[in-house]
């Protein structure tokens, strides 16, 4: 590779679109459980579990799946991942029963993992304008994540809830060939056995003071993202709006206009010297949300422009975040992503469970109480770190 190695944009947008189109298999399901439940003859409480196993199943990838990019070729992990999340794609569209269809949401979730070896490997094939590079690919994922619900709605109202699974494994099967005519192959990294690798894990985590501040301010971010969510779901399902759940939903579509502005930040990025203060500004943007839903909490343009600043914030902070931790060791990416992931999906855990505590013990005031202290917590951990680079 050269010293000055770019990715043509075509490629910048294969990775982005294929990155999304993997980890939007994990939100399928969330607004068919109904359709899933009565099919399958199971109660919608069953059906729901399927959600939960999809996730569990992209932890235990994100564990034990992603840090092999830094030991075999990332072309190839991404194929056979893609391979294998086409199998359980389609075997889902099998399930007779509860058993299958937990077996295959949890395998769906586990090699839709691929996303984060895209991420990694999009990191190493650049030298320039890295941050922006990861910025299109992370917004691709956001996108997918966002644009997974509606999708399978729509197709589940016309079709059926099994052909968004089938539409899916397609769409899966076009992106692999993309991805595999495309691009270049990466050389073996890691020489160690599969054991020595996860080891190599924490030892990534003890290695960079970076890493370690940049995963706990990614894991309040998300932290708060999740809770607000959360918490916004029961607020506009009370008084004085009493709005449905399909109205609420509503609201993430201005979460894309705020996943959209995302690669300003990468941008920013790439010709800052100092990162930290754009994740100033980022995690600025986020208090600012908080603090107007918390003085107008009943008023409705007060949400609208809360849901994109808060969105924009917390995605922003998360591509400045990866695109630093990206410059610590090319030949550890897929090693440092896994513990900046793992520990950013624990936050998103911690944050929505203490949201949940908050709104039933204290209400919205609360929640907005618990947001803000995740926030400041972040903040000062960028404002009082002692290097330049966070």
């Amino acid at each position: 590779m050269s010293a000055t190695q770019t990715l043509s944009f075509k490629q910048i947008m294969i990775m982005s679109v294929s990155a999304g189109i993997c980890v939007a298999n994990i939100y399928y399901s969330q607004p068919i459980l109904a359709n899933i439940a009565r099919s399958l003859q199971i109660d919608v409480r069953s059906a729901g579990y399927i959600s939960v196993f999809s996730q569990a199943g992209y932890g235990l990838g994100l564990l034990f799946l992603t840090p092999l990019g830094d030991k075999f070729d990332r072309k190839k992990l991404i194929l056979w991942l893609q391979l294998l999340l086409i199998a359980a794609l389609v075997g889902i569209t099998f399930a007779t029963g509860k058993l299958t269809l937990y077996a295959a949401s949890v395998a769906i979730g586990l090699f839709a993992v691929a996303a984060q070896v895209i991420l990694p490997m999009a990191a190493s094939l650049v030298t320039e304008n890295r941050g922006k590079v990861v910025a299109v690919i992370f917004t691709g994922i956001l996108i997918g994540v966002l644009a997974a619900r509606i999708f399978s709605g729509f197709v589940t109202d016309w079709l059926g809830w099994k052909f968004v699974y089938l539409i899916s494994a397609v769409l899966v099967a076009i992106s692999a060939v993309l991805m595999q005519a495309d691009f270049p192959s990466s050389r073996d990294r890691f020489k160690g056995s599969y054991t020595d690798l996860l080891a190599s894990v924490f030892v990534q985590f003890r290695r960079f003071p970076l890493l370690r501040r940049t995963a706990f301010v990614g894991a309040l971010s998300f932290g708060i993202l999740s809770s607000f969510w959360i918490a916004l779901t029961f607020h506009l399902s009370g008084s004085p709006f009493f709005y449905s759940s399909e109205k609420i939903g509503l609201f993430g579509l201005l979460a894309v206009g705020g996943a959209l502005a995302v690669p300003v930040f990468g941008k920013l990025a790439d010709k800052s010297n100092n990162p930290k203060k754009s994740l100033i500004v980022s995690i600025s943007l986020v208090l600012a949300a908080i603090a107007l839903i918390a003085v107008f909490p009943h008023w409705l343009p007060a949400f609208w422009i809360a849901v994109v600043l808060l969105d924009l914030g917390v995605q922003a902070t998360q591509v400045t975040n990866i695109a630093l931790i990206y410059t610590l060791d090319p030949a550890a990416n897929s090693r440092i992503n896994t513990v900046y992931m793992t520990l950013y999906f624990i936050g998103g855990a911690v944050g929505a469970s203490i949201g949940i505590f908050c709104w039933q013990t204290g209400g919205w005031n609360l929640v907005m109480a618990q947001l803000a202290v995740f926030a400041i917590a972040a903040l000062a951990l960028v404002v009082f770190s002692k290097h330049k680079k966070v």
